[in-house]
């Protein structure tokens, strides 16, 4: 398959630098920080709306995102992506409960796995996925960060959102 649609662009936000890949048709990756990513270097009208709707989540004015997203990864990792995209804004779900939904109960390990291997973080939320203990287990870009993110949306889920 051709990959000369790939472009990535490093964008500024309140939480520092973000860098957005797309093919051409959707965003493939997120990367907190200036990073070199697959493709050429420039920002497209896709990368220039993802960056503009991560600026209003990170504003408190965006609960939900439109950005068509194209994560490369395996069937099992795709489908705990797409079970972490129906987690309300604002709350939260635990590892066992993901298994749970995707219907392999045992996999909670697994799903940890998958979690860590989310290439569309915030977009794909997979800081709103918890230890059963309420723990802030497993986030690739941190503790720290993953905290950030659940103290903003529950800062600014206790009003209401515009989508």
């Amino acid at each position: 398959m051709q990959r000369t649609n790939r472009t990535f662009f490093t964008y500024r936000t309140p939480r520092g630098k973000i860098t957005l890949e797309s093919d051409g048709q959707a965003l493939t990756r997120v990367v907190f920080g200036q990073q070199v990513l697959n493709g050429t270097e420039k920002p497209t009208d896709l990368t220039n709306l993802a960056a503009t709707q991560l600026q209003e989540y990170f504003a408190g004015k965006r609960s939900t995102f439109s950005v068509p997203l194209n994560p490369e990864g395996t069937p099992f990792q795709k489908l705990v992506w797409e079970a972490l995209l129906t987690i309300p804004y604002g709350q939260t779900r635990t590892y066992k409960q993901i298994a749970e939904q995707i219907g392999h109960p045992q996999s909670f390990r697994a799903v940890g796995g998958a979690n860590n291997k989310n290439p569309l973080p915030i977009f794909i939320p997979c800081h709103r996925v918890i230890g059963t203990d309420g723990s802030l287990t497993g986030y690739a870009s941190g503790t720290k960060t993953k905290a950030g993110l659940l103290d903003l949306e529950r800062d600014k889920g206790s009003h209401q959102m515009s989508h």
